[in-house]
């Protein structure tokens, strides 16, 4: 059981990133450059006692953590030594005015095998809890998923005292059948079953080793395929702290619900008698014919010599109802002073006037005889050429815009390549509606969004505005929706570029449960968007191009 001692190496060295980082600025220098080098490799992995085919990084299953500070650039060169083309995506990183970093199908071409490609991009305004994962071919059914947390600068202090120590979490389900194999599995028409396991950080179990009377903050990301948890420790109060780089008005609860793609940091505060006590992990919404998988760790006093008596921390009620209250009860902190979504006027976001909605419902689908997903009725197809080059290159013939229909219209599932066009400073609604039995969760890149409501009445109408949250909503980039429910939007699109809003539950997004939206002004200029780099990897209808 691998061992997670407090990581005060860790805090230590984001101080002295950060005094490296004032004196940087004092100096007239850009913000701290961080340079890391990756090697992607298959390896065999073990973390279920049965031995597998891995996707490694520098050799690591889970990759290697990125400590960071806000505003740092990172530069980070990706080798692809796999047999086959490989793409990274920084989950919940905002890339501001920098689509070509996000690396999605979208905006990147794949790294070839054997090819190299060079990440350059900033944590620019942003604290907290992020995570990085491969996002092609059903990579991440195989590894290559990391964590990526951003430090405060001393001149923004979070809404806390400074812990003793901070643990990094990446709870996901697992399966023992191999990426190829599952993606074989989805090809063919048949859906995913239910996976195998539930790991902590590649692993069954984690222990988390801390000294009695002292506080220390707890990051726990759902690097998951498809499968919501819930998160608890025996005899301890998870005090919430952040929810995807927002600070929340910090609430006391028994236990967390994170979905596919989420993060959430939470205070504990090691205040019972020196023992070690169950720290668990379970999935939640489970299939009828099926039981919760359930990972289990331990929170180790360092002065404890016998375990906490009692059975485990039983979990939440298996209802939408239960977890639809603690999300409801997610608010955000106004008077923190940390980095936040919109800075200006992100206080008033609910008197602002929404210049369009957008209601996209997600169903199941046989679009060409195959078995897909689709939203209002379209499947997303990934072109042989990414998107933004399609856009940068004025190649025709390729994008669908604005073919996705606004709201749902009752027409027959096709496949299709659409995009959104939406204006620079656009403040817009968006509606998820779920027409299914399962629990889903949606991602935009290069935002934050504020979850203004949620429900599981069925179908959403204009009246469920009225039980909107306008002051103080939660911002965050990743919102579940839940089983024949719906959960609304409001985002400010500040941030220039090709973005996908895409399904979180992963075999849903790669059989077509996706989009792009394409956020854009006639004014051309850096403050806006950067250019394409001069690295970019140009592939299909764009291959030979100048950049």
């Amino acid at each position: 059981m691998p061992r997670m001692a407090p990581t005060r190496p860790c805090l230590a060295l984001a101080r002295w990133v950060l005094l490296a980082a004032v004196a940087a600025r004092l100096a007239g220098a850009d913000d701290p450059y961080r340079y890391f080098t990756w090697i992607v490799t298959y390896g065999p992995i073990n973390p279920l006692g049965t031995t597998q085919q891995g996707i490694l990084i520098n050799g690591q299953f889970p990759g290697p953590r990125i400590d960071c500070v806000t505003n740092d650039n990172l530069i980070v060169n990706v080798v692809n030594n796999l047999d086959e083309p490989f793409l990274i995506t920084w989950n919940g990183i905002k890339q501001r005015k920098n689509s070509w970093q996000d690396g999605v199908a979208g905006t990147n071409c794949p790294i070839p095998p054997g090819a190299n490609y060079t990440y350059k991009f900033q944590a620019k305004d942003q604290i907290g809890t992020f995570t990085y994962f491969p996002s092609v071919a059903l990579h991440r059914a195989a590894g290559g998923f990391g964590a990526l947390n951003v430090y405060q600068r001393p001149a923004i202090p979070v809404p806390y005292p400074a812990p003793a120590g901070d643990f990094t979490l990446l709870v996901g389900d697992w399966y023992l059948a191999g990426h190829d194999q599952l993606r074989q599995t989805l090809d063919s028409g048949a859906p995913l079953p239910f996976p195998d396991a539930l790991l902590i950080n590649g692993m069954p179990s984690a222990t988390l080793v801390g000294d009695q009377g002292r506080t220390y903050l707890l990051r726990v990301s759902n690097v998951g395929m498809k499968t919501s948890i819930n998160f608890r420790i025996q005899g301890h109060a998870l005090k919430l702290a952040e929810v995807e780089g927002t600070h929340p008005v910090q609430n006391v609860y028994d236990s967390l619900d994170v979905h596919v793609g989420q993060s959430v940091a939470f205070l504990v505060t090691l205040d019972q008698p020196p023992m070690d006590y169950a720290v668990v992990a379970s999935t939640r919404f489970n299939p009828a014919d099926t039981s919760p998988l359930t990972a289990v760790g331990t929170l180790h006093y360092s002065s404890a010599t016998s375990l906490a008596p009692g059975p485990l921390p039983a979990g939440p009620p298996e209802e939408s109802e239960w977890s639809m209250n603690q999300a409801r009860s997610f608010r955000w902190n106004l008077t923190a002073s940390a980095a936040r979504p919109n800075p200006q006027g992100s206080f008033h976001y609910g008197t602002i006037q929404t210049s369009r909605t957008l209601v996209l419902a997600s169903s199941a689908a046989v679009v060409a005889g195959q078995r897909r997903y689709a939203v209002n009725g379209v499947s997303f197809v990934v072109p042989d050429t990414p998107l933004k080059l399609l856009d940068n290159y004025n190649i025709a013939n390729v994008i669908e815009w604005d073919s996705v229909p606004e709201r749902p219209d009752g027409g027959a599932p096709r496949p299709g390549t659409p995009v959104v066009r939406l204006n620079l400073h656009e403040f817009v609604e968006v509606v998820f509606q779920n027409t299914e039995n399962e629990m889903q969760s949606w991602h935009l890149d290069g935002y934050d969004f504020w979850v203004v409501g949620y429900g599981d009445n069925g179908q959403w109408t204009e009246n469920e505005r009225l039980n909107y949250n306008l002051v103080d909503a939660q911002a965050r980039h990743t919102v579940q929706v839940y089983p024949n429910g719906w959960s609304a939007i409001l985002v400010s699109l500040d941030n220039q570029g090709m973005w996908n809003l895409r399904s979180a539950n992963w075999d849903r997004q790669y059989l077509g449960q996706q989009l792009y939206l394409r956020v854009w002004t006639a004014e051309q200029s850096f403050s806006n968007e950067y250019s394409i780099p001069t690295n970019a990897i140009l592939c299909g209808r764009a291959a030979g191009l100048p950049h």
